[in-house]
């Protein structure tokens, strides 16, 4: 007769405590190779659009409009802030109202350095006609250095980051969760605004920043800085899907969904969340502060306008309508959602809003898995039916 301690029986029945290597990911590719191709595919053909505006002139067939390559520009900005999004509200489960504070941060410290480049080409010792306007004599002091790219690149990255990193320090350390959080995200973003509207901030007051001229001695409005700024957004873009996917299928990965899905358990197993939601809420505004970098020299403007709280919903509406939690869906669903802004404002502007508040309820009762979801459940019916 066997000891009832070595019983398989026994030790069947006896509950396992999980351990920290169950949230070890699974070994599995960067990408299914279908993905890869469809990406590569899509990247390949936006790579080739400034070139078809350098090469054919005007009225060509095959001439692509400056207004198209500065167009999808845009897009591409809105899709990298969109992704930044999806790490901390698809995989971790923080719901934010605030991204777009982060993301027009990153513009404003990129529109420094192309307002003093601006000022530079007119006269040493010229300063923005906003500071004139004032009758200020000389920069403030939070403009030093910002004369200086790789300075002013430093500060695209430290400016939403550090914020991110000290709100998200109180945050978290609160154990302020859901709901609250979310509103407090947007109370934090409203409250940017209002400053940065008041002239005396030094930020241009509700005009902002614009009638940039030159970055890095080249001319702005130039067809071929246009064109590298668009492919230098293209490769940033698929270095951050990259990058958020490896991240994202790697142990830290496992252990963010874990956040999401069961907070509580995942304490239980010996981890503490708040260092990994502040980890993954910083990086998430630093994404977000590269794509308003990028996003301003291609529309030439930046003001307060981009803090609106309506800004930051409409981030949200991208990554729901293109499917939270995919990567490739928050792409998606920043270039639909804007690509139906830019036709409703251009026709019907007035219904924009409408239009807007109905993708949003079509989307959350109809296609709570988003564009990727619908296509994900197509694919598993078709298989089932060949199946059967």
């Amino acid at each position: 007769m066997s000891s009832p301690t070595h019983d398989p029986a026994v030790l069947a029945a006896i509950p396992v405590r999980p351990s920290r290597e169950s949230f070890a990911p699974p070994r599995a590719r960067l990408f299914p190779p279908i993905v890869w191709a469809g990406v590569l595919v899509v990247a390949a053909l936006l790579a080739v659009l400034p070139l078809l505006n350098l090469v054919f002139p005007a009225g060509h067939a095959l001439h692509i409009s400056a207004f198209t390559i500065a167009l999808l520009g845009k897009f591409m900005c809105y899709a990298i802030a969109a992704l930044a999004l999806d790490l901390v509200w698809g995989y971790t489960g923080i719901l934010s109202l605030g991204h777009g504070l982060f993301f027009a941060l990153g513009g404003y410290a990129h529109g420094m350095y192309l307002m003093r480049a601006t000022a530079a080409a007119q006269g040493a010792d010229r300063l923005p006609d906003f500071m004139n306007f004032l009758d200020w004599k000389a920069y403030p002091w939070f403009w030093s250095f910002t004369d200086h790219f790789p300075y002013a690149m430093l500060l695209v990255v430290l400016a939403p980051g550090l914020l991110a990193l000290v709100f998200g320090f109180f945050a978290f350390r609160s154990r302020i969760k859901g709901v609250y959080f979310s509103i407090i995200t947007q109370a934090l973003t409203f409250a940017a605004m209002l400053l940065f509207f008041r002239n005396e901030t030094g930020f241009g007051g509700n005009n902002g920043f614009t009638d940039f001229r030159e970055i890095l001695g080249f001319s702005i409005t130039a067809p071929g800085t246009k064109a590298a700024l668009y492919l230098l957004t293209l490769a940033i873009l698929l270095g951050a899907l990259v990058f958020a996917r490896g991240l994202t299928q790697s142990k830290l990965g496992r252990v963010l969904t874990g956040i999401r899905d069961g907070e509580t358990r995942l304490m239980f197993v010996g981890y503490d969340p708040h260092w990994f939601k502040l980890f993954i809420w910083t990086v998430s505004a630093v994404l977000c502060g590269i794509a308003g970098a990028l996003y301003v020299p291609q529309v030439g403007i930046i003001n307060p306008g981009e803090m609106s709280p309506a800004n930051s919903i409409e981030m949200v509406i991208w990554v729901a309508t293109g499917g939270r939690g995919t990567l490739i869906g928050p792409i998606i669903g920043a270039g639909v959602v804007n690509g139906l802004k830019t036709w409703f404002t251009g026709v019907f502007p007035e219904f924009w809003l409408y239009a807007l508040g109905l993708i949003f309820v079509l989307v959350t009762l109809f296609l709570p898995r988003g564009i990727v979801g619908l296509v994900l459940m197509l694919r598993e019916r078709l298989q089932a039916r060949r199946a059967a």
